[in-house]
């Protein structure tokens, strides 16, 4: 194991243009620990706590942001921003194409780090390739800061323009550290801001790992800060602080909540979050089933359930419930179990023992509620077999709550407007979906279903590149995207310019 990675891992902080380790206020580190062995990857340290055994010999102690690290991250991107913000354009994308490159030509490093932190098969890992894409978009992607100009009012020339926040807060979680580091950051950066960016706690080493490639690539101290730590305390500074213009958060909608409430106390600071999700999968009698039963039996699979848009409703038309079933089941007792570093694997275990006993209390209220069909805790590690339930009533927890785990319920429906009305009936909005080969069928429930986004025989994770993501309701505020991330950095300015009459 310890032969797994090429290089030391990184684990120190990165404030203005430089790795550092300190002895905070707690002296507080914390471990970052690979789910499928339990072995330790990167070790932290409390007062009187001796150091154990890790995979890592090299690896120090992961270094946990305080309140005064935060202040310190902040006072450096706020120092850096005027001369960012004046680079200009062309200038901006030069170090964001470089960084595009190395994180490319790291593709491996950052494939075996992510496993080890998150226990996500390395055979799924596509994010170093989507992250590098993300970063080379945007080194061009700052020229649509566009404004507008009129000759509308009598003696004046009147423009709009867009110009960045200043400092940026970016707040990204587990399941997908690199790509949701891409997603945040990237624009952030083109559009003239500097930025501090907290990792989750559970998953920080491979937003560490390039900040060594952001080093290389030269970027001015300041314009980048990565910090590492916990939501308390590193989240909620950030959150309250003064100097922090805008916020950008991808997590559970209670601490979205939390999020937001802090910057509404405070200095009303600018807040956009894709939050959490109970996403509805739709299939009528006239569906292709096998595919139908093939994408969402994936999108509830795909990295042991941890995703927010993955398809925990199905609701089946109940002449076609039991071949649709029988599809899922044969197809969801087909993944390979076993080491998320084996290329052979499909399905990893839960990232850590707090996920993986709340997926254990879902289990339970399943097992209460419904009838379990196939699947359940797997009594080995960390690991959750793809789980099946059905007949669960629509007010169970099972059906309101977002599970985060590979377990789904499927129930019936007879109408089109019973199917709808059950869909939307949750305080969840990200995604959902309907399988049917009937077009005015699909146009109807595309418009009728309280989502972000909707795919037409597709579901989750199928997103277009081009297209926005976010959600209804509690599943967040604002619109992600390569055609939207830009404005969520921008202020927009009216100027008003008198001029002579001749």
């Amino acid at each position: 194991m310890a032969s797994v990675l090429n290089e030391p891992i990184e684990t120190r902080l990165f404030i203005n243009g430089e790795f550092q380790f300190r002895d905070s206020s707690t002296k507080t580190t914390f471990d970052v620990v690979y789910p499928y062995t339990k072995e330790v990857v990167a070790q932290g340290m409390t007062p009187n706590k001796p150091r154990t055994n890790k995979i890592f010999s090299q690896s120090a102690p992961v270094q946990e942001a305080t309140v005064e690290d935060v202040d310190d991250a902040v006072a450096a991107a706020n120092a850096a921003f005027p001369a960012w913000r004046d680079l200009g354009t062309a200038q901006r994308g030069a170090y964001l194409h470089k960084l595009s490159k190395l994180i490319l030509e790291s593709n491996g490093e950052l494939a075996k780090l992510e496993t080890l932190s998150t226990g996500r098969p390395i055979s799924h890992f596509f994010d170093a390739a989507m992250a590098a894409e993300t970063f080379g978009y945007f080194a061009t992607g700052g020229w649509s800061a566009q404004g507008t100009a009129s000759l509308n009012t009598p003696d004046h020339l009147n423009l709009t323009v867009k110009q960045p926040y200043g400092v940026a807060a970016l707040i990204i979680p587990w399941n997908f550290p690199l790509i949701m580091f891409a997603g945040k950051m990237a624009p952030a950066l083109a559009a003239g801001n500097t930025v501090i960016l907290k990792s989750s706690e559970k998953a920080p080493l491979t937003s560490l790992y390039v900040a060594k490639l952001i080093e290389k690539a030269g970027f001015p101290p300041g314009v980048i800060n990565i910090i590492s730590g916990h939501g308390n305390p590193a989240g909620a500074a950030l959150s309250s602080h003064m100097k922090v213009r805008c916020i950008s958060f991808t997590g559970s909608s209670l601490t979205g909540q939390k999020i937001q409430a802090a910057a509404a106390k405070t200095n009303l600071k600018h807040v956009l979050m894709e939050l959490g999700g109970k996403s509805p999968a739709i299939v009528f009698e006239d569906a292709d089933l096998e595919a139908a039963a093939a994408q969402t039996q994936f999108s509830i699979q795909f990295n042991s359930g941890q995703v927010c848009v993955a398809n925990s409703r199905i609701y089946v038309h109940e002449s076609v419930v039991e071949k649709f079933t029988r599809l899922f089941r044969e197809k969801f007792e087909a993944v390979q179990l076993g080491d998320p570093l084996d290329p052979s694997t499909s399905h990893g275990p839960q990232i850590d023992v707090l996920q993986y006993n709340r997926i254990k209390e879902y289990l339970a209220i399943g097992e209460k509620d419904g009838k379990l069909t196939t699947g359940g805790d797997a009594n080995d590690g960390y690991f959750v077999r793809p789980t099946i339930f059905e007949g669960v009533p629509e007010d169970s927890r099972l059906m309101r709550e977002e599970v985060f785990g590979p377990v789904v319920a499927i129930n019936t429906f007879s109408t089109e407007e019973e199917a709808i009305e059950k869909a939307n009936d949750t305080e969840f909005g990200l995604y959902a979906s309907v399988f049917t080969k009937d077009l005015d069928r699909a146009v109807r429930l595309a418009k009728a279903l309280d989502a972000g986004t909707v795919g037409v025989n597709c579901t989750s994770p199928t997103n277009a590149k081009d297209g926005a993501f976010g959600g209804y309701k509690m599943s967040g505020s604002g619109r992600e995207g390569i055609l939207y991330s830009l404005d969520n950095f921008l202020e927009t300015k009216t100027i008003l310019i008198k001029t002579s009459k001749l």
